[in-house]
């Protein structure tokens, strides 16, 4: 991932749901520009978050068997409030369908409490193997690397409590 949207996981229960949080700060890049009197996270970066979020709750449940986790589809959509520099963004999202590739996501995201934005999100999971078996060596790096994100975002919130 090249834009990391997660400060960490806190909670995480494979096949139900997970709990990550997100603190905007001032210096981020994109509030430059968005908006310059008055700074907030865009939308697409909010609904991106709850994206990340559903992504490691569904790597973490099928124990990274699959290299691809990849946005499908985003429904019902709704923003009801900002995000400003200092606020903290929680994410929560839980699993309510499987099917094939497919993963159906309730998610949302708060700040203070109030939702800041929610959405039904679908997620597709592939090994890019099953298109082209040369690619074997891409997943596993995927793997791995995916991993080693995870460990470096749930671990955070484990060092946190001790």
């Amino acid at each position: 991932m090249r834009f990391r949207q997660l400060d960490r996981i806190i909670d995480l229960q494979p096949g139900k749901c997970i709990t990550a949080v997100k603190l905007l700060r001032a210096e981020e890049e994109y509030l430059k520009d968005h908006f310059p009197c008055f700074p907030v996270m865009p939308g697409v970066l909010m609904l991106e978050a709850m994206f990340q979020a559903s992504a490691w709750l569904v790597r973490r449940t099928d124990d990274f068997s699959r290299a691809m986790v990849v946005l499908k589809e985003a429904r019902n959509v709704k923003y009801a409030d900002f995000v400003q520099p200092g606020q903290l963004l929680e994410v929560t999202g839980e699993i309510v369908k499987r099917g094939g590739r497919a993963v159906t996501m309730k998610v949302q995201g708060t700040v203070d409490g109030s939702v800041a934005v929610s959405a039904r999100l679908i997620v597709e999971t592939y090994n890019l193997v099953e298109d082209d078996p040369s690619r074997a060596p891409a997943d596993a790096m995927m793997r791995k690397k995916m991993r080693l994100e995870f460990e470096r975002l749930y671990q955070s919130s484990l060092e946190a409590v001790n």
